[in-house]
């Protein structure tokens, strides 16, 4: 049911989440559906492999993806066009400023100085930018696998 809905589509906005498909990315698509007896919107969520044979997708970037032609296997039916936003760096499309969680990050630094800034709070200009942390605390871009039993021994990179 849920790639008959992709497939009338030709492009859609997703997010990338953890796969072990190799040439593959999977994707979560969040649509809103109809419920006619309460006419109202409720969201609904698809799951769809595209192809990403470079791996150039993260878990949680927003992608751009594309329906391919023909089919390239049973699963996957589309191909990466573009990466939108990496993974916590979203950008508001209308005024191009900087947004965490619904709010501007300019607003958030405004509403710290009028209360008072704390030394704990996070600074996004002095930042690094995502990545610096691969194979300290970001696993993402290592390949994952399922662990099917518990031998004892310490496996990673597994779910």
């Amino acid at each position: 049911m849920a790639l008959q809905a992709a497939s009338k589509v030709s492009m859609l906005l997703g997010q990338c989440v953890p796969c072990i498909k190799q040439n593959a990315s999977k994707f979560k698509i969040k649509r809103l559906e109809l419920d006619t007896n309460l006419n109202m919107f409720f969201p609904k969520v698809e799951y769809i492999y595209a192809h990403d044979p470079e791996k150039q997708c993260k878990t949680g970037d927003v992608v751009l993806i594309e329906q391919l032609p023909q089919k390239m296997t049973r699963l996957i039916t589309h191909k990466v066009k573009e990466i939108i936003y990496p993974f916590g760096d979203i950008t508001d499309p209308l005024t191009g400023k900087k947004c965490v969680v619904g709010k501007y990050r300019e607003d958030i630094e405004k509403i710290s100085k009028i209360y008072g800034e704390l030394d704990s709070r996070f600074k996004y200009d002095e930042a690094p930018p995502r990545g610096w942390q691969e194979d300290k605390k970001d696993f993402s871009h290592v390949e994952t696998y399922m662990k099917y039993h518990e031998t004892g021994e310490d496996q990673p990179y597994s779910y």
